[in-house]
């Protein structure tokens, strides 16, 4: 049986659902309550150990922003660390680790998140916390801190993108598969004009429309009482209101194919060559997007996969070669190749040797012995994904926001496992072709090369936007 999972923002589930114990969820249970407010509440138990994981979703990521105002979703996730009205400055963070927690958040293009790790005695500091700053973040909110966040965010650029060897590559695929005007077309990070564009009227404004608890999904998991915890929760987020007026995601639709072989040829001061192709891919929750990544892990995902069998290990062309899938619902997924070339070996010759293994993959499907090590990874990932409380919750969160079910998030291995290999070649033969993709080819130059050619410009600058997600820790003048 096929499974779609369908996209779901601003679904109404029913207070009280619960979902325990179903087939394949591996004793796992999960409920889902509904506030007054329309903030959406999941739950699951699990007293393994003393430790309790809060993890809150924001149905607001970069897709939602306009052109010259990119970066103000990840820029409002460091403001949402400065403090509310009973939470002065850097208190968030010191209330937290001074209670034993840790804690972060991160913007990707459909989302933000925050989360808490916390002893499970200290669950409702951590919900009084999350309720204050959605319900009063606005009266801390001034031109100081967001001058202060506004400079952490643009040296974050600097380190983590401008300042380091392929730092850019990400946006750089994602400008060219995603076209002008496209709601993926620039990534979360935000361009250095458009950050120093935005204003403190365009940052209340932003939060006023996305952070309210009927655009948000809360789940709680670890060692609960759930009746306590659902009390809490209609304490601290129950009196916040909802707001109404959020204006949906611009369409992501696109055609499958993009039609042609985009590419750009970039001279950096990087420590390699490297080949690197973006692809359009099936939207995330069809049973084409987990045949997609099923094919890329036979491509390109560990030591047995087939590029680094053929690129490193026989050809010796190349140091490493990868091949992964960024799911995405709102847009076509990205698939994400990543080739770094050994030696003196030529881009030609290894685009020709990859081009020969995506055909190939297309023409014949992968063997039994590949299936098994394909979805037997995918397995283990997903594993490790719910052994956590944390990593639990946020999935938890993500099949609750995008998918309108959280169970879904205990059986998302048995699609994975339903998947055969002739899907596996059909996806590759419909999307893995050189009219579907986005190229960029690196040749490295040295400080002198670059001074040589400075009256033209620096070799391969685009003025990007960013990348698909900021993990970083964000401190008071961080």
């Amino acid at each position: 049986m096929d499974f779609f999972l369908h996209p779901t923002e601003g679904t109404r589930t029913p207070v009280g659902h619960t979902a325990t114990d179903q087939a394949g969820s591996g004793g796992l249970t999960a409920t889902e309550h509904r506030l007054g407010n329309g903030l959406r509440l999941v739950l699951s138990e699990d007293h393994l150990t003393p430790v309790v994981a809060v993890c809150l979703w924001y149905d607001v990521g970069s897709r939602y922003e306009v052109k010259g105002r990119t970066g103000l979703a990840h820029l409002f996730e460091h403001l949402m660390f400065q403090g509310s009205a009973q939470v002065k400055g850097n208190g968030h963070f010191e209330l937290v680790q001074g209670a034993g927690g840790s804690l972060n958040g991160t913007t990707s293009f459909e989302r933000t998140n925050y989360f808490e790790t916390m002893p499970a005695h200290q669950l409702e500091l951590a919900l009084w916390l999350e309720a204050d700053r959605m319900g009063s973040l606005l009266a801390a909110l001034d031109q100081e801190s967001l001058d202060n966040q506004r400079a952490v965010v643009k040296n974050e650029r600097r380190q983590s993108y401008d300042n380091v060897p392929y730092g850019t590559a990400f946006e750089r695929i994602a400008a060219l598969v995603y076209p002008d005007g496209h709601p993926y077309h620039h990534t979360p990070i935000g361009s250095m004009a458009d950050l120093d564009a935005a204003t403190l009227d365009d940052a209340r404004a932003f939060f006023r429309a996305n952070y309210a608890p009927n655009n948000a999904v809360l789940a709680v998991v670890g060692d609960i009482d759930p009746q306590q915890t659902i009390a809490w929760a209609e304490r601290y987020f129950g009196s916040i209101p909802p707001f109404d007026g959020k204006v949906p995601p611009r369409d992501g639709a696109l055609p499958d194919i993009i039609g042609q072989e985009l590419r750009q040829e970039i001279e950096e001061e990087v420590p390699a060559r490297a080949l690197m192709e973006g692809y359009r891919l099936p939207r995330d929750g069809t049973p084409e997007c987990d045949a997609a990544e099923l094919a890329t892990v036979v491509l390109g995902h560990g030591l047995s996969s087939r590029l680094y069998n053929r690129l490193v290990r026989r050809d010796r062309t190349a140091i490493s070669a990868d091949f992964g899938l960024l799911r995405l619902t709102g847009a076509p997924s990205l698939g994400w190749l990543d080739v770094k070339a050994a030696g003196g070996a030529g881009l030609g010759e290894i685009g020709a040797a990859v081009d020969e293994e995506l055909a190939r993959l297309g023409a014949e499907a992968p063997t039994a012995e590949e299936m098994e090590r394909a979805q037997a990874l995918l397995e283990r990932d997903w594993l490790d994904r719910l052994s956590t409380v944390i990593g639990r919750a946020n999935e938890l969160c993500r099949y609750t926001m995008l998918f309108g079910d959280p169970r879904l998030a205990f059986t998302a291995v048995d699609r994975i496992s339903a998947v055969t290999g002739e899907q596996v070649r059909a996806v590759a033969a419909a999307r893995l072709r050189p009219d579907n993709r986005a190229v960029l080819a690196y040749e490295p130059v040295t400080p002198g090369d670059r001074a040589a050619g400075a009256a033209g410009g620096p070799a391969g600058t685009d003025g990007g936007d960013g990348q698909q997600e900021d993990g970083q820790r964000k401190g008071a003048g961080q």
